[in-house]
């Protein structure tokens, strides 16, 4: 099972010197912690996001290997999201930078 720490580092090196999202995400990651996203910086810092992504961490990693799209994940309850037309906006870029998760 990966660990915060693991999916930090592996977003932190996919987003470089920035994501390219535009906005700043947060992915609230419930018990296991958060991944704060802005520009280039990523950080587990629990602080005020554009859009928050509140899903579990078994779900992110099957999400960013293609196994669980976002659209279902939010139609069966397995994520929310606090502005789901923002949600829909950065939809592609959010899939590529997760890609790098599996």
């Amino acid at each position: 099972m990966r660990t915060l720490q693991d999916i930090t580092a592996q977003i932190r090196a996919a987003v470089g010197s920035d994501a390219g999202l535009g906005k700043s995400v947060k992915l609230n990651l419930k018990e296991d912690g958060v991944v704060f996203i802005d520009g280039g910086t990523v950080t587990n810092e629990d602080k005020p996001a554009d859009l928050t992504i509140t899903i579990s961490l078994e779900n992110l990693v099957a999400m960013g290997a293609g196994r669980l799209q976002p659209a279902f994940a939010i139609m069966v309850g397995k994520m929310r999201c606090s502005d789901l037309s923002l949600l829909m906006a950065l939809e592609d870029p959010l899939t590529a930078l997760l890609s790098h998760l599996s």
